[in-house]
């Protein structure tokens, strides 16, 4: 091949190049660009003569600190608005404030598996840095709708209550929702794993610093940890360290799905996020609206979990845990993030004080795919278990006090009578995974001693 025909042949590779090399240098603002501290009140800092956009990172030069790292969070006449990642203590009005970058960036590489990084990118484990080669924006646009293939194949998380009754594809999304205390972690490192996923992308918001090594060792574990990336930001950290964590993982996720990885992304908890980024908004002048939430809140939200999904090249499954307030599952954060996802899982507390775990309630629980992922067989034995156990449930308190005559509802006999087969089904020790295959056939065998369609032309 002569030299023109090579150079006629890489010319779309060229120009494919040259414009995303245009698209860069339109977003970076010239280095070297600084402003002086005018006002500080809270945890914001005014800077005057600095012209950053919002979301760049700047630096804050004080005479009796180190240098602090700052995020330009709002626009005030003149001035720009800064939120610091770490405290202002030491900061007077008059310092010297530089632009460091204006559009936020992280680097990532395949070396990311089996390490703990935190929400600055930076490797927080006792091992050695690894080199990066590639680099991701933190804040990329979710799929667009037309180019998300249909969900077509299943998920296998190893845990028999969801693989039976709350069937999940790959590329799902779903939250968990919970108070505290009842297993969200536990199940997440269960899931973690056993999920049949090739990377799993773990999200720690706002986390307590004790937990973190306990989710390690004692949830995830070095079996798990092999093919994940754990990201953290606990919760002594800023508000800002706090939301870029969501980002950060976020966009790791997506760095795999892109090399054509089934991804796994666990992030607990958005209801932190939307805490973290309710704290960012208050700071920089937002009205509080629901429940002193401001507007943002409720428009990031999606921008972040429509980032999950399916493309061409791989997928990513979402699972979110939303910390519920009392238990309260129709508070505004729990009620704007079950109206995005795909389906959504409960913990009760009920079932936690009973030591049924995981504590998983299947019928306020729901997955939106189900129908299109489960077999009519499966689809058929699922609903029948769930006939009895709402059959149960509305009969639970007449039950326990012993008013329930025998022989008033078939159904409700029959319930009665498997009771104890099916809380050993759908109970599970986190260190046991069950094949979901096997999970299938214990299921339609379980349904085959229940004749529901024979009892309740009985009953009727």
């Amino acid at each position: 091949m002569d030299t023109k025909e090579l150079v006629r042949c890489n010319a779309p590779y060229v120009t494919d190049r040259k414009q995303m090399w245009k698209q860069q240098l339109k977003s970076i603002i010239p280095y070297g660009l600084s402003g002086r501290i005018s006002q500080v009140v809270g945890m914001t800092a005014q800077v005057r003569g600095l012209p950053a956009p919002i979301g760049s990172l700047c630096r804050i030069n004080c005479n009796h600190r180190e240098p602090i790292d700052a995020e330009v969070i709002g626009l005030r006449d003149q001035e720009i608005i800064v939120q610091p990642y770490d405290d202002l203590t030491g900061v007077k009005r008059g310092d010297l404030v530089e632009l460091r970058q204006s559009s936020m960036k992280l680097r990532v590489g395949e070396e990311l598996l089996g390490r703990v990084i935190n929400a600055r990118g930076n490797f927080i484990d006792e091992k050695l840095p690894a080199i990066l080669p590639h680099t991701v924006s933190l804040q990329a646009p979710p799929i667009p709708p037309l180019t998300r293939p249909r969900i077509t194949e299943t998920m296998e998380t190893g845990v028999r209550a969801i693989d039976s009754l709350l069937t999940c594809g790959k590329g799902q999304r779903l939250g968990i929702f919970a108070g505290s205390g009842v297993g969200k972690s536990t199940l997440l490192g269960q899931l973690a794993k056993y999920a049949s996923a090739d990377v799993n992308v773990v999200v720690l918001v706002g986390e307590r610093g004790r937990e973190v090594r306990e989710f390690l060792e004692r949830d995830l574990g070095p079996e798990g940890m092999k093919r994940s990336v754990l990201v953290v930001a606990t919760s002594e950290e800023s508000a800002l360290l706090r939301r870029r964590c969501a980002h950060v993982g976020t966009a790791i996720a997506e760095y795999f799905r892109d090399l054509g990885k089934d991804v796994l992304l666990m992030m607990d908890s958005v209801t932190r996020y939307a805490l973290a980024q309710r704290e960012i908004g208050l700071a920089g002048g937002e009205p509080p609206a629901t429940r002193g939430f401001p507007p943002s809140v409720f428009a990031l939200l999606p921008r972040l979990l429509e980032r999950s999904g399916t493309t061409e090249k791989g997928s990513i499954t979402g699972l979110y845990t939303v910390l519920v307030e009392g238990d309260d599952t129709n508070e505004p954060i729990s009620d704007a993030v079950r109206g995005i996802l795909d389906g959504h899982i409960v913990l009760s507390r009920d079932l936690a004080h009973k030591s049924h775990w995981p504590a998983i309630d299947v019928l306020g629980s729901i997955s939106r795919l189900m129908n299109e992922l489960a077999s009519p067989e499966h689809l058929k034995a699922a609903q029948q278990l769930k006939q009895l156990m709402a059959a149960y449930r509305q009969s639970e308190d007449l039950i326990n006090i012993g008013a329930y005559q025998h022989g008033s509802s078939r159904l409700v006999d029959r319930a009665i009578q498997l009771k104890s087969h099916i809380d050993q089904f759908l109970q599970q020790t986190p260190t046991t995974h069950t094949e979901m295959t096997k999970t299938i056939q214990n299921l339609i065998q379980l349904s085959s001693q229940m004749d529901i369609n024979q009892q309740v032309a009985v009953a009727s």
